[in-house]
């Protein structure tokens, strides 16, 4: 299948954390099914992962991409692997993590995936961005490397986009995008451009939409916007409010007019032209 090229505009569209709980799982195939969003990122050690295998494997993938969601924070498959985020970039950052762990762990999301949907990745990212951290990033690329040798996985770019302001977007950015993305790079993984879809998790729908607004205004051919869409679940999760404005505005009748708006078309990663 070709990759579309200019003059298209087109994006790609992710959302975040399957398996989290049956909200999320919920809206990630609802908006999958009417083409709201065109990738979906899995937490395999995650407590609803198992439960959704089945519907997510029925996906096109031709229409949706479906990747691994590399989680060390939350719900790692070994225990011994799993941090705090502030943990994760102290140690991380001093180089102080346990390298044949953090191997370990990455071979073992990936082989989960694989056993669930029969199939590889197509993109790999990390829950709250810890895929670029040091470390990480080095055993991840490697791994994939080992493991994948003739089709490269798409990998996620954290640079912001020109002009988008805001401390969280910067932050994250500045976690190791620039070192990730010139290892990635140099071994022939495709990235997108910039990452759209970061804020504050604060706020109604309406401000959700005036958000996304702004994102898709600025957006350029070959850009990724995540999103973290979800319904309410009888689980903790402090970001539930956001999830469900999220979804109430992608699944609504104004969300296809933004996209008309700023000349948008939606496609999946694999679609897109590959950055140099």
């Amino acid at each position: 299948m070709q990759a579309v090229s200019a003059p298209d505009k087109c994006i790609a569209l992710c959302l975040d954390d399957f398996g989290l709980h049956q909200g999320v799982n919920q809206a990630a195939l609802q908006l999958a099914n009417h083409d709201r969003i065109t990738a979906i990122s899995c937490m395999v050690g995650a407590p609803h992962w198992r439960g959704g295998t089945a519907r997510l494997a029925q996906l096109p993938p031709d229409r949706v991409d479906v990747g691994l969601h590399l989680d060390f924070t939350e719900h790692p498959l070994n225990p011994a692997a799993r941090r705090t985020l502030p943990a994760l970039i102290a140690l991380a950052g001093a180089r102080l993590l346990d390298r044949a762990l953090i191997r370990s762990e990455i071979l073992a999301q990936l082989e989960a995936f694989e056993q669930a949907l029969g199939r590889e990745p197509a993109h790999v990212d990390g829950h709250q961005h810890i895929h670029q951290f040091p470390v990480i990033r080095e055993e991840l690329i490697a791994v994939l490397l080992e493991r994948y040798p003739r089709r490269r996985p798409w990998l996620r770019r954290t640079k912001r986009p020109s002009g988008l302001r805001g401390f969280k977007p910067w932050l994250i950015e500045r976690l190791g995008c620039d070192a990730f993305s010139q290892l990635a790079r140099g071994h022939g993984f495709p990235q997108n451009e910039s990452l759209l879809g970061v804020y504050g998790f604060q706020g109604d729908a309406a401000r959700y939409a005036g958000h996304l607004a702004q994102w898709l205004g600025m957006a350029q051919h070959g850009d990724l916007l995540m999103c973290h869409a979800g319904g309410s679940a009888p689980v903790r999760d402090p970001i539930m409010a956001a999830r469900s404005n999220e979804w109430q505005v992608l699944a609504g009748t104004a969300f296809s007019d933004l996209l008309a708006q700023a000349g948008i078309r939606l496609a999946p990663l694999s679609r897109l032209k590959p950055r140099a």
